[in-house]
């Protein structure tokens, strides 16, 4: 007879753990704060056009994504487009992302176009990350490219995502977001990404009525409380004030959040959760009447923008509007992240009109902002050494979120294969 498991995140991880778990005959319930499932893949309805808060994209690496896309019998949805990138440097949009644009790139010495080109190539052909865990990035970078391409292409990037953990991150995580965007390539000279019809809601829909169809239950608006531990064994949850008995719990919920449910893990493991940081994000969406660039991804350096980048999502993702996405990344604790909506709004107005000067107010459709407090993790050296481990010390309890894949960045499809490894634990499968 199957489990009876609790499941605490409806999240792309959240979500495969479920999956995994009735497709191996258990009973899974899902508690959601959120009123839809999807976490940061969650859509919401930006003026009749169903879209995600925060923007997703897809590689032709992201095997466990496509994996599931299969099984789901939805892989007929996913489409491939050549996409290009750029860089927004000296008050000039310039073409980015491919040797010839290097070469071509205004603002920089020949000799610091090899060595950034060189290290890129040499980060892609990688596959051992273990010498890089104990390395710290921002230097590893610097030694290879040179404080002069680091100061162009890479400082505005760490400094306006990381702000004060800049000197505190991992090599190998920043080398995995590398060798991620370099693999998504078919050739040294073109660039291919993914995208569902509907986005991510149509995997978030498939998931959630494959896990319902098969007995999993799914409960929105149901932050969990309490996570009951007796005799160092979990007993069950505490959810709307009412306590209900689970054989076991899985955690997929951000770490910050662990300790605040879980008070009564061994005092080792509340301070190792709590030690963990993370970065905020508020993002703003632009609906426009006319393309910002012609670039799915632009970096941006420039003094008069405190943003890393842009994504112009339509252009990978046909729509019949333009659609921008603007994140602006601090620590939860920086005082911009207390400012409010309409200052970040303005901002990305101003910003879009000083890179595409024929865009006027009129362009703008709509322009909204969504916030996320735990968006981010930040990847020290030597990162998963200091994670409590999966299988906690406690009977019935396993805990991780997306950093648990570490050097991986975040993504769905990280997310996808670590929850079902989850589940496989969870319930003793190897």
């Amino acid at each position: 007879m199957g489990q009876r498991i609790a499941v605490l995140g409806a999240g792309p991880m959240g979500l495969a753990v479920a999956y995994q778990l009735v497709l191996d005959g258990h009973q899974p319930v899902v508690f959601e704060a959120d009123d839809r499932v999807g976490g940061m893949t969650a859509a919401f309805d930006f003026s009749g056009l169903s879209i995600e808060r925060y923007y997703h994209f897809h590689c032709i690496s992201d095997h466990a994504f496509l994996q599931v896309l299969d099984e789901l019998g939805i892989a007929e949805k996913m489409h491939w487009v050549e996409t290009k990138m750029g860089y927004w440097y000296q008050n000039r949009l310039q073409a980015w992302g491919n040797p010839i644009a290097l070469l071509q790139f205004k603002g920089l010495s020949l000799k610091a176009k090899f060595r950034y080109g060189l290290h890129a190539f040499l980060s892609t052909k990688r596959d051992d990350w273990k010498p890089l865990d104990a390395v710290e990035a921002s230097a590893w970078i610097k030694g290879w490219v040179g404080d002069e391409a680091y100061e162009v292409l890479w400082r505005r990037l760490f400094d306006y995502k990381f702000y004060d953990y800049v000197g505190n991150l991992s090599a190998a995580w920043i080398w995995s977001r590398i060798r991620r965007i370099g693999r998504s390539r078919y050739s040294l000279f073109r660039e291919k990404l993914g995208y569902l019809e509907g986005g991510s809601e149509t995997l978030l829909q498939s998931m959630k009525s494959a896990i319902e169809a098969k007995g999993g239950v799914i409960r929105l608006k149901s932050p969990v409380t309490k996570v009951v531990i007796e005799n160092s064994a979990v007993q069950g949850v505490e959810c709307a004030g009412q306590f209900e008995a689970f054989d076991k719990v899985v955690s997929t919920i951000p770490l910050p959040y662990v300790a605040r449910i879980m008070p009564d893990l061994p005092e080792q493991l509340l301070s190792a959760f709590n030690a963990k940081k993370n970065i905020a994000v508020v993002c703003v969406i632009a609906k426009l009447k006319k393309a910002v660039t012609e670039n799915f991804w632009l970096n941006t350096n420039d003094p008069e923008m405190d943003i890393p980048g842009l994504v112009e999502y339509s252009n990978l993702r046909p729509l019949d509007q333009h659609v921008v996405y603007v994140p602006f990344y601090m620590p939860g604790e920086h005082v911009k992240f207390s400012e409010p909506d309409s200052v970040f709004l303005d901002k990305v107005r101003t910003y879009l009109k000083k890179i595409n000067p024929e865009l006027t107010d009129n362009d703008f459709i709509d322009i909204r902002a969504s916030r996320y407090r735990y968006a981010q993790p930040i990847c020290e050296p030597e990162y998963l050494n200091k994670l409590p481990p999966v299988a906690l010390p406690i009977k019935g309890l396993w805990v991780a979120d997306t950093s648990y894949y570490y050097p991986e960045d975040r993504g769905i499809s990280e997310s996808i294969g670590f929850g079902r490894n989850m589940a496989n634990m969870a319930v003793g499968v190897s």
